[in-house]
């Protein structure tokens, strides 16, 4: 049976109190639409959270989930992120991207060449940065997800174009 497309919107930061509620941090550009998807799967789809948000606390929800009633119950979900499908996520505007979207596409220079490919999307709270592996470059390094940075996305070549800022590339340091 083929999985259905997946994407993560939460995850599940450890538990609330004594009575099983859960922390949960929301990915959702509106972060209370978090609540608003019904159920929610396991990356794998194995397993449904019914989730309810309680209110907000710092760094996300206070949430209950249906079956989750003692603290040591909410700490052995304490990593799981949250799914919904793809279908049930409102659809984007042209210039904006689902981060799982974004994760395996090619990075080429203007000039045609293939710098790597994206490994991850990270939001530390001063906008997107895409985590790039590839040739010449020993661990990662990280590019401002920026109209500057990265001109083209084309989702359909599965690739974006891009013109980083001086040194994020290892040969851009041997001038």
């Amino acid at each position: 049976m083929e999985q259905p497309d997946l994407i993560c919107i939460g995850a599940i930061i450890g538990a609330f109190g004594v009575k099983g509620e859960l922390r949960v941090k929301s990915f959702c550009v509106n972060p209370a639409d978090i609540g608003t998807y019904g159920q929610l799967t396991s990356e794998d789809g194995s397993e449904t959270y019914d989730l309810r948000i309680i209110g907000p606390i710092k760094g996300g929800y206070a949430c209950r989930i249906k079956g989750v009633q003692y603290k040591d119950q909410a700490d052995a979900l304490r990593g799981i992120r949250l799914f919904t499908n793809r279908d049930n996520l409102p659809s984007l505007p042209d210039d904006e991207f689902y981060h799982t979207d974004l994760v395996g596409l090619d990075v080429f220079d203007t000039g045609g060449e293939k710098l790597g490919k994206i490994t991850a999307v990270h939001d530390h709270g001063a906008g997107d940065f895409l985590e790039i592996t590839g040739k010449g470059i020993k661990n990662s390094v990280l590019l401002p997800f920026t109209n500057e940075a990265v001109p083209t996305v084309d989702l359909a070549a599965n690739r974006i174009v891009t013109d980083p800022p001086k040194g994020v590339f290892p040969e851009d340091n041997d001038d």
